[in-house]
This record gives C-alpha cells, sequence and structure tokens, in this order.
C-alpha cells in the first residue's frame, strides 16, 4: 500500500513534486476541475438557496476512476492544487469524489515548487478551507445565473450564439464607453510657443510658454499666436528664478499578476493571455538538465506585493555580492499591500536566485526567458537603492510672459540599472539626461529662435491590453486570475477586436452593450459588479454568508430580467434604411440583423431577395462601377465628371475614360469647419470600409467625422452644418456639431 497520495491540478507539476519526496508517495494530476454544473441546463436552484447541481466532467470520468483507485490504497491523501479559490474547488470536488470522510483528507498550498517550499507544505498541511470554496462556488452561481438568463434573450432578441457574461460584459462596456467619447470628440486648436535661449554658460536650452499675465497660457489660433511672437520678439528673457534639488525615485515592488500582465504587454508585447500561459510553465517546472524539473517563479495568481522574510535576505546578499555597496540600502524595503489586496500569496518573483536567467537560458524558449528575466529583473530591482537625479527648474520672465525650463540629471541610477517601467505609448526612454545650464537670478538671456507650434486636443486613447487590465483593476472589476480571460473571451466573442495593439468594439459589441445598459443597468454598472468583487473577499474572509450575497444580487436582477423580456428592442427583423440601391432590382437597401450578424438586403423582400455582406460593402460598390453624372467639367479634357465609387469612398472621374484618367475628391458642398483651412468635405471610406467624412485638404487638414455631415446650418447656434445621428430609440436624427448646442430634430 502506499503511504501516501498527492493530488495536483497539473500534469507538469508531478515530475518535479516526486523529484523531491521519494517512492513512497505517489502523485496524480486532476488535469484541472473534474466536476462542473451541467451545459444543458440552468442547474442552480434559487427556489432552494441556489441548490447547485454538479456532475463529473464527461472527460474527466476516467481520471477520477483512477484518483479514487489510487485514494483506496493510500493511508493520507494530500489535496494540492493551485493555492486560489479555483484550486479550493477542485480539491473540494475531488474530496466529495474519493469520500473524504473515510480517509485522511489533508490540503497543502505550494506557492512555490523549490523543494524546501514542498517539503515545508507537507510538514504542514492545512483542512480545506470551506470559506474560499464558498466564495468560489458564490462566484460561479452569480456568473452562470446572469449568462444562462441573459444570453437566451439575446437570443431572441438579436441572434442566436450570443452570450453576457457578469464581468465581460462590463469589460466590454469601458471599451464601448471609450468609444463612444472618441466619436463625439470636437478637437481644440492651441498652440505652443517654445523659446531657444543661451546664457552666459553653455549649453543652449529650451524653454516653454507658461503664463501670460499670470494666468494659464491659452493660445488657440494662428493669429494669437503670431502676435504674442512679435511681441515677444520685442521684450528682453530675464531669470527670475532658479531651483535645484535632489530627487530620489524608488523601485517599484515586485509583480502583481495585474502588474506582470501589463508590463509585459508594454516591454514584451506579449497578449495577457501568453503571459499567463508561460507564468504556469515557469511555476510548475522546467527541464533543467540533471537537475530535473524546476519550478522558476512564485505563485503567478496574486494581488499581493508581500515579500518572504528569507526571499528578502536572499535578493539582498546577491545585490552585495553582484553590485557596488550603494546599490544596496541600509535596511530591506516592506511593500504595503492596498486594503482590496488577498495577502494569501507573494508577489510573483524568483523562486530562487540561484538560478540566474543567463545561466538557464539554454534550457528556455525566447519568450520563456524573456519573461523570466522580466521577473527576476524586477524582483532584484525592488530591493537595490533609490535613483537619484538632480532636477532643475529654471523661470524665465520675457515682458508680460513666463517661460519655464526643466531638466534633471541622473546622478546615481540606482534600481534603474536592471529596471525601469515601460509607458503606456511605447516610448521607453527614461526621463533622466535633459541638461540646463548654470544661470543666475536677474542675468539676460540671449534669444536664439522662437518656435510657435500648433497643437490638437486629442481624444482619450482606445485601451491596449495593458491599459484594460490597469483599469479593470483600478475599478476593482474581476480579479487577478480572471484578466487573461476576460480579454480573450470578450474578442471570442466579436464584441471586440484588437487593432494594431488598441481595443476597438464591433457593432455587435456596441449594439449588445447598449442593450444590456438599457435593460440591466446593475449588471452592467461597475461600481455594482466591483461590490460584487468586494463581497467574495468577505466570503472567503468569513465575514459574509454565501446566500446573503446570492439573495441581495437575485432579486434585483430577477426584477431587471422580467421587464427586459418585455421592453428589450428586438433587433431582429429591423430594417435601417441606407441611401444604397439594389443591383438588381433598384429598391433601396436596407440594413438587417441576422445570424451571422449584419447584411443588407433589398427592401423589396420576398419579391427580390438580393442581400450584400456589410464588410464587402465598398468592394461590391467598386465592383459595379457605380457613376453618376455631374455639372462639373475635367480641368484637362473639359468632358464632365463622373461621381464613382471607390474602395476607399466616392469621388469624381472624368467620363472620358480611359483616354482621360483625371480624378478629383467628390466634395459635399459643405466648408471644413478648422480655421483658415480652404477644403470642402468629402465621402471617403476606412481600409475596412467603413464611411466618413474629412477634409479635402488632407493631409494639411486632418479635420474628420464619423457622422454624416448635412448641408444645413444649426438655427439655434449658427453653426455651419449639422450631423446625421442614430440612436436605437430615435433612429436617425439631425443635430448640432457644436458640442455645447442641444438642437437635435427628426431627419426630413
Amino acid at each position: 500500500m502506499t503511504d501516501s497520495l498527492i493530488i495536483v491540478e497539473s500534469p507538469t507539476k508531478v515530475k518535479t513534486i516526486k523529484k523531491y519526496l521519494g517512492p513512497n508517495y505517489e502523485v496524480l494530476a486532476s488535469m484541472g476541475h473534474i466536476k462542473d454544473l451541467p451545459k444543458s441546463k440552468l442547474g442552480i436552484d434559487p427556489d432552494h438557496h441556489f441548490l447547485a447541481t454538479y456532475n463529473v466532467i464527461e472527460s474527466r470520468k476516467k481520471i477520477v476512476g483512477i484518483l479514487k483507485k489510487a485514494a483506496k490504497k493510500a493511508n493520507d491523501i494530500f489535496l494540492a492544487p493551485d493555492p486560489d479559490r479555483e484550486g479550493e474547488a477542485i480539491a473540494w470536488h475531488i474530496a466529495e469524489e474519493i469520500g473524504m470522510k473515510e480517509k485522511n483528507v489533508h490540503r497543502v498550498l505550494f506557492n512555490d515548487l523549490t523543494k524546501k517550499t514542498i517539503l515545508e507544505a507537507m510538514n504542514h498541511p492545512h483542512t480545506l478551507d470551506i470559506n474560499k470554496y464558498e466564495a468560489q462556488q458564490t462566484r460561479r452561481i452569480l456568473d452562470r445565473l446572469v449568462g444562462y438568463k441573459i444570453s437566451p434573450l439575446l437570443w431572441e432578441k438579436v441572434k442566436r450564439g450570443l452570450s453576457a457574461g457578469r464581468v465581460q460584459s462590463v469589460a466590454v462596456r469601458l471599451i464601448c464607453d471609450r468609444e463612444e467619447e472618441i466619436r463625439k470628440f470636437i478637437r481644440e486648436e492651441y498652440w505652443h510657443i517654445t523659446a531657444h535661449l543661451e546664457g552666459a554658460n553653455p549649453p543652449p536650452f529650451e524653454a516653454r510658454l507658461t503664463r501670460i499675465e499670470g494666468k494659464k497660457a491659452r493660445i488657440t489660433s494662428d493669429a494669437q499666436s503670431s502676435t504674442t511672437v512679435d511681441y515677444l520678439k520685442m521684450v528682453p528673457f530675464i531669470v527670475e528664478k532658479q531651483e535645484k534639488k535632489e530627487v530620489r525615485k524608488s523601485p517599484m515592488p515586485p509583480f502583481t499578476t495585474s502588474k506582470l500582465q501589463q508590463e509585459a504587454s508594454r516591454w514584451l508585447r506579449f497578449p495577457a493571455k501568453k503571459t499567463m500561459s508561460i507564468a504556469q510553465k515557469l511555476y510548475e517546472g522546467i527541464e533543467l538538465g540533471k537537475e530535473g524539473s524546476v519550478g522558476l517563479i512564485t505563485y503567478m495568481r496574486t494581488d499581493s506585493v508581500r515579500t518572504a522574510d528569507e526571499a528578502i535576505r536572499e535578493v539582498r546578499k546577491f545585490i552585495g555580492e553582484h553590485y557596488e555597496p550603494d546599490f544596496l540600502p541600509g535596511k530591506a524595503r516592506i511593500f504595503k499591500n492596498t486594503a482590496s489586496s488577498q495577502d494569501a500569496h507573494e508577489a510573483i518573483r524568483p523562486s530562487s536566485l540561484s538560478y540566474t536567467p543567463h545561466d538557464i537560458k539554454s534550457y528556455l524558449s525566447n519568450d520563456e526567458y524573456r519573461l523570466y528575466l522580466l521577473i527576476w529583473n524586477r524582483f532584484v530591482a525592488s530591493q537595490m537603492s533609490a535613483a537619484v537625479f538632480d532636477q532643475t527648474i529654471i523661470d524665465i520672465t520675457a515682458g508680460n510672459c513666463l517661460f519655464r525650463a526643466q531638466g534633471s540629471v541622473m546622478k546615481f541610477p540606482g534600481f534603474t540599472t536592471i529596471y525601469t517601467e515601460g509607458k503606456e505609448n511605447g516610448n521607453n526612454e527614461t526621463e533622466f539626461g535633459k541638461i540646463l545650464p548654470e544661470v543666475h537670478v536677474g542675468e539676460k538671456l540671449t534669444l536664439i529662435t522662437l518656435k510657435p507650434e500648433q497643437k490638437f486636443t486629442q481624444p482619450p486613447p482606445r485601451f491596449s491590453e495593458a491599459s484594460l487590465v490597469r483599469e479593470l483593476e483600478e475599478q476593482g472589476i474581476g480579479r487577478p486570475s480572471t484578466y487573461a480571460t476576460i480579454l480573450s473571451t470578450i474578442q471570442e466573442r466579436d464584441y471586440v477586436h484588437l487593432e494594431k495593439g488598441r481595443f476597438i468594439p464591433t457593432d455587435l459589441g456596441m449594439l449588445v452593450t447598449e442593450l444590456l445598459v438599457n435593460n440591466f443597468p446593475n449588471i452592467l454598472d461597475i461600481e455594482f459588479t466591483a461590490s460584487l468583487e468586494t463581497q467574495l473577499d468577505l466570503i472567503e474572509e468569513g465575514k459574509l454568508k454565501k446566500i446573503d450575497t446570492l439573495h441581495d444580487f437575485y432579486a434585483s436582477f430577477q426584477n431587471e430580467l422580467n421587464k427586459a423580456k418585455v421592453n428589450m428592442r428586438k433587433v431582429k427583423g429591423e430594417a435601417t434604411p441606407t441611401d444604397k440601391i439594389c443591383d438588381k432590382c433598384a429598391s433601396p437597401m436596407v440594413i438587417k440583423w441576422g445570424k451571422n450578424g449584419r447584411f443588407m438586403a433589398c427592401s423589396n423582400y420576398p419579391a427580390c431577395r438580393n442581400t450584400m455582406n456589410i464588410s464587402q460593402e465598398g468592394q461590391e460598390e467598386a465592383k459595379r462601377g457605380e457613376t453618376l453624372l455631374t455639372d462639373v467639367l475635367c480641368e484637362q479634357c473639359g468632358k464632365q465628371m463622373l461621381i464613382k465609387q471607390g474602395k476607399f469612398g466616392k469621388f469624381l472621374g472624368c467620363s472620358g475614360y480611359p483616354e482621360c484618367k483625371t480624378t478629383m475628391p467628390f466634395h459635399l458642398g459643405i466648408h471644413c469647419p478648422e480655421t483658415n483651412c480652404n477644403g470642402n468635405l468629402c465621402e471617403k471610406r476606412t481600409k475596412k470600409g467603413k464611411l466618413f467624412f474629412s477634409c479635402s485638404n488632407y493631409p494639411s487638414c486632418t479635420f474628420a467625422l464619423w457622422d454624416r455631415p448635412l448641408p444645413e446650418p444649426c438655427p439655434l447656434c449658427g453653426a455651419r452644418f449639422l450631423i446625421e445621428k442614430y440612436s436605437p430609440r430615435k433612429g436617425n436624427y439631425m443635430a448640432c456639431l457644436n458640442k455645447d448646442c442641444t438642437y437635435k430634430s427628426p431627419v426630413t
């Protein structure tokens, strides 16, 4: 009879653990969850205390049989799935299947897979944690209720195959809300004025205009900029103040899960899912030649920045041996967790500093090496000395204007020798190095040049994977273990897609989000979703009961669900008019929703069954060579110009083609609203066929709109033109381009 049986989640852990425990221990893997709610029905009974029906997963029945057989032969059974809520649920389900009351069943937690940690955990086993299991069950039941109650409603109202999720739908909402901000954003012009100056001491330097007559400088036009520049050329530039101070920048703590995902995205361009997959391999064990399988990092699902005392002593010893004395601070750094952090696990760090990235590089794939190096450098840097630099600020008066120059010079690199945080914009250069000259108060500076620069305010950026993870974390939505899954799911459902590393919602994502926001305000509410995460934490801590959370949630959810069944807009069968004409019967084409999403169909259905895939619309129109005769004459041959439809929108082409190949932009008869721009607005299409309207003077003018401009002045504020907008409730309507104007009217 085997003395002891250890059951882990993943088969890759088996070899690592066996190596340290010897022949008296049999180690088997459950291959993840062995039980789950049924796929074919809800599996939750709200009328009987939310009783959940769990069945053994079909593909796990053979494994469960093997585990039961092995358990009968063992005196002691150690359940060692991952040390988180999901791992606790796996442990409970295994215990139920093997008969926990009949055996000595223990729970062991491996924060990393080193010999010391494994032996320590085996010598100090725990009992199964009912609170952690209840927290996982509550989360699973909440997700099942939302998914299985709302998804069928979306099938009925929109199309089959759609899904809603308690957390995923809120993540999509964040992306859709950001897209709406971008679409509604109206650029505003502003100007920077930079003076290139020289004092008695080198080097020459630049200073930017910051204040005019004591107020923040606000220059909004070319004319105002020119006037200011002319004035500045006539006044002396005098040093008013020079401020020098030493600034210390401390290192960041070791990685939490979300920070690892963010930094791996910025530095390595890894999607969150890839980061977690590689981290899992590093945690479970990598074959290191004669040493066999070695777990290289601590558990990778954590929101704690705590580091074990022994690990801190080890890294301080490493720094002392490999760096100059100044790089090791006098005492260890202790990082504090936020109030919402769970402290069950340490931060992510190398399990042992014996395995340097350089020494084991040959055993790792390139991606494994890069991620391990990132984790290694961040951990070592966290216990190194602060970076020190001199920061200099020079204020310069020029008549009634104030210019400011800022610079910083590195005195001591400290932790930045091996690690600096990545930047969201991809520019990962350090902030140090701008040198300013020594000046004195009252010194008159020589003006070399004045450089005015036209700028435009920019809309908020679309979310990248890194910034979306940060937003989810800051809003308290989801937990470290769920971020990678959330990001993958919302793309797989075709609610969003990544374009140049940024999330863009699809039409389907925008539609479903609008329907859910209007009909399930609680489910799609960010604060409400975050409060549920807090309640799950309280259940795990034993401060809240599972049944209370479920009852409170379900009461309001059922009320919203009943209303939505009646009030939710039914997109199926709707037909949105377009200005396109059917090429079969000349009837107008309309946009409809079908089982494969939006498509164009003839309004003369069923007499005419012509349809068109919207994603191919631009290409189809180009193939048809749609043309209309105009009164505009070709500037080359004098023949009439035709309105043609090309891949990127309408344009004017000479009717004398192919002898004359002259083309011109197709103007809508509306002047571009940009100041000092003589261009006209044109209809164009993106590379993906999406319609937009922009200035004919592009690229010198970059004004653009998604909404169709209408050649009609606003009756309220007198703006040059109106725009045509659409909402599900109002249909198509006219609105003013001016964001401060409230004019709205039905399209006539």
